[in-house]
């Protein structure tokens, strides 16, 4: 019983640390992704004008 109790305590507060990492940052990597595409639209219709591709 002893040992199932130090095993508890030692696993469990890593486990409630990545579940609170992963709750916090799961949403600003979804949002930094949401930004990402964005920025990939608006890149992608800056180099097209007039209906031709600019190259650099």
């Amino acid at each position: 019983m002893d040992e199932l109790v130090k095993l508890v305590s030692n696993i469990g507060f890593p486990i409630a640390i990545s579940v609170y990492l992963l709750t916090v940052f799961g949403s600003k990597l979804d949002r930094m992704q949401a930004s990402m595409d964005r920025l990939a639209e608006l890149i992608a219709t800056a180099l097209h004008v007039n209906g031709s591709v600019i190259t650099p």
